[in-house]
């Protein structure tokens, strides 16, 4: 019997191994390439999670990981699956990056019917430069999805209507030619509109994985 105790406490009390991004829990910490390829606020970065949330669409639940990094940037992690699968790394910008970035009556035809929208780029801010592609084509228009403030790996989404249900939201998404780079529109219910400029990436870009407990 003591022998099988043994085994048992050992076993728990083994360090938790981090091998795949989607095993990411609050607290956990990611180590990013020096890679020129990525902007420089994120080149040899360290960010720790700070919060897990779910994007629930009609078809799929996302993962998304809130990142806080070393140097004070907050950033989102989620995981493309396609054909492949990428990191998607999105940087949430304000009204005035958005405002030097492209000419906004242009930007204003994402929320026209049919969702047809062609952005070129005006010029770069300080925060956005190489997270910007020089031009963009827009592919989804007003997608309804609901936002959790949980990780619906491990907590049960309601799918009832009511203070459990999510906040609902509509996307609209572009992206430029070869489908490197996007940006995600989210019209909130209360009007409030979010715009993240968004990096698809080889999930070799992170090289190291540490748990934080």
């Amino acid at each position: 019997m003591n022998f099988f105790k043994k085994i048992f406490s050992k076993s728990s009390n083994e360090p938790r191994k981090l091998s795949k991004v989607n095993q990411l829990l609050v607290g956990d910490i990611i180590v990013l390439t020096d890679s020129f390829a990525l902007p420089e606020s994120l080149r040899g970065q360290e960010f720790q999670v700070k919060a897990v949330n779910s994007y629930e669409f009609e078809n799929k639940v996302q993962t998304e990981w809130a990142l806080l990094g070393t140097n004070s940037l907050e950033i989102f992690l989620s995981l493309e699956v396609d054909d492949i699968t990428e990191l998607k790394i999105s940087l949430k910008i304000q009204h005035e990056d958005v405002e030097k970035l492209f000419d906004l009556d242009k930007f204003a035809e994402v929320f026209d019917e049919p969702g047809e929208a062609f952005l070129d780029k005006k010029s770069d801010s300080d925060i956005t430069a190489m997270w910007s592609s020089e031009q963009y084509q827009q592919s989804v228009f007003a997608k309804v999805g609901f936002f959790h403030r949980k990780d619906h790996r491990s907590e049960t989404l309601s799918a009832y209507e009511g203070k459990d249900s999510g906040e609902q939201f509509e996307l609209y998404s572009l992206y430029n030619e070869d489908q490197s780079k996007g940006i995600d529109v989210e019209v909130w219910q209360d009007g409030d509109t979010e715009v993240c400029l968004t990096l698809f990436r080889p999930l070799s870009d992170i090289i190291d994985m540490y748990p934080g407990s």
